[in-house]
């Protein structure tokens, strides 16, 4: 099956195409937690992804949580060449954000790391691109992570100052 189908499918439909393991959860949480299987992973072999999720005390909440972490993962791993998107802006939580966001990488990918001619692609302003790229970390990891030349020539964004505040943190911690 291929990213795109994968990606606009529902919980349940996902669910029947991946492995689903359950496991007791740990942390807080008493007695119910201790005694039930609540914590997820769940394993897409096709494209040797996994993701899990044990943060609430429901086992459906952390089914659709792990589901959602998975559609991301893939989105991130898989390229395609660029299609058109299936909206302008979408916002993270939407459930057609996992398919927006594989979309706009194509796109990025294809344009070798240049959001000018990602956003030129779709349409929208290059700062508008930018701004999409920057508010989702996850976006903008994988955008350091295969274009870092990109970085080199632009100013610190405040995502970079915030990341470089955090490594400063923690070197000084370390004598």
């Amino acid at each position: 099956m291929e990213r795109d189908e994968i990606l606009t499918l529902d919980d349940a439909a996902l669910s029947k195409l991946v492995k689903l393991e359950f496991s007791r959860g740990t942390g807080n949480g008493g007695q119910k937690r201790n005694k039930t299987s609540t914590a997820v992973r769940v394993v897409l072999a096709e494209y040797d992804l996994a993701a899990a999720d044990c943060s609430e005390r429901s086992q459906h909440r952390n089914r659709a949580a792990a589901l959602k972490k998975l559609r991301m993962a893939l989105a991130l791993k898989e390229r395609k060449a660029p299609l058109p998107p299936p909206r302008v802006r979408c916002a993270v939580e939407s459930p057609d954000y996992p398919l927006f966001a594989a979309r706009l990488l194509d796109a990025v990918e294809a344009a070798n790391g240049d959001y000018r001619s990602a956003a030129a692609m779709w349409g929208v302003s290059p700062s508008a691109m930018l701004k999409t790229l920057e508010r989702d970390p996850a976006l903008w990891s994988w955008l350091k992570q295969h274009h870092p030349r990109f970085f080199a020539r632009r100013a610190p964004s405040p995502a970079d100052a915030a990341a470089d505040d955090g490594a400063k943190t923690a070197e000084g911690d370390n004598p």
